[in-house]
């Protein structure tokens, strides 16, 4: 799937400006962003909700910008299901293929089907009011997968489940497109999610994309200050205090689980950067501890360290002491100064 050059404007506003974008076939494909950042535009874009004011949207090779949803070879799964509550599980996913005339017998062996790839089984005769809401959800893209698209877009699927659920059906997304091999493009704005569940992600800003890539890639060599702050911890720190630290006159970021928490009088090791700060904050989370801290040179830096022997008492009597951070100067990563600040 591609897309090549599309725009999209509501009136004064611009929700998608000049976008390219190819998505490999069987990707498990991620817009990622904040609200009002393009994503769902695009998405909406793709499945023919909404047609680009300027550029061309490819499918399987052909030009389908014109085309209306169903002439399409996608199907959506929204954050609300849209089950119909008069219909069995087993008539929910069989709709599409009853609208396209399909037989039968047909029909309800290939909704069993589908059923068993979303572990659901032997649940056709039940209503949709008789569902979890991660069930429900279930129920949802089993009607979208059944009618063998090329391309299963969602929009914030798991959005109204609560946490545990949520992650859950993470890893239950992850199997079954593995399973079905169709291409998924999934739009969320949370960020773990999207490094969980993605194989390549697009993060989105003000109707833009910031960089595409692997996950790791996206978190570990971010391209600017938008993407670092925006995908994780922002841990930015620039001018005299990037000078210092690094000797460059760019902004640097590093992850706070890499920097280590030491005495003030500590050396760092020959191959690691450091600064001086005292803490400001400090966070207790039960497996770890976050700890906030004022450097001496000008900025913040955010620390996050394990607690393998370190109880609550012991890491919030660190507050307000001085220290010393360190971290492998492999981690540095230079910024662009490019992109805005993440909403």
């Amino acid at each position: 799937m591609r897309l090549v050059g599309v725009s999209k404007r509501y009136g004064e506003v611009v929700a998608v400006n000049t976008l390219d974008l190819e998505v490999k076939r069987g990707e498990f494909f991620t817009l990622l962003g904040p609200s009002g950042s393009g994503k769902t535009t695009t998405l909406r874009m793709i499945a023919g909700f909404e047609e680009p004011d300027t550029g061309t949207i490819e499918l399987a090779g052909r030009d389908v910008t014109g085309e209306p949803p169903y002439d399409r070879s996608v199907n959506t799964v929204f954050q609300d299901y849209a089950l119909f509550p008069h219909m069995t599980v087993g008539e929910n996913v069989e709709y599409g293929l009853r609208v396209k005339r399909v037989g039968k017998d047909e029909r309800r062996r290939r909704a069993s089907e589908a059923l068993a790839t979303v572990r659901l089984a032997g649940y056709e005769q039940r209503k949709p009011n008789q569902l979890s809401g991660g069930q429900q959800q279930r129920v949802a893209l089993a009607r979208a997968i059944v009618n063998e698209p090329r391309v299963l877009l969602l929009d914030e699927p798991l959005g109204a489940l609560d946490l545990k659920l949520r992650e859950q059906m993470q890893v239950e997304l992850n199997l079954i497109q593995e399973e079905v091999g169709i291409t998924f493009i999934y739009v969320t704005h949370d960020q773990e999610e999207a490094l969980t569940m993605s194989d390549r992600i697009a993060v989105f800003n003000e109707g833009r994309i910031e960089q595409v890539g692997p996950p790791t890639e996206i978190y570990e060599r971010p391209d600017n200050a938008f993407v670092a702050g925006f995908v994780g911890v922002s841990n930015t720190i620039s001018g005299e205090t990037a000078r210092l630290v690094a000797g460059v006159d760019r902004p640097i970021t590093v992850r706070p689980e890499k920097i280590r928490l030491l005495n003030p009088n500590e050396m760092p090791g020959p191959s690691e950067s450091s600064v001086t700060g005292h803490v400001r904050d400090v966070v207790y989370v039960g497996a770890h501890t976050r700890f906030v801290v004022d450097l001496d040179p000008g900025g913040e830096l955010v620390v996050l360290q394990q607690n393998l022997t370190q109880s609550s008492m012991e890491a919030l009597e660190v507050r307000g002491q001085p220290v010393r951070l360190a971290w492998d100067r492999r981690h540095n990563r230079m910024l662009e100064e490019t992109g805005g600040e993440a909403g």
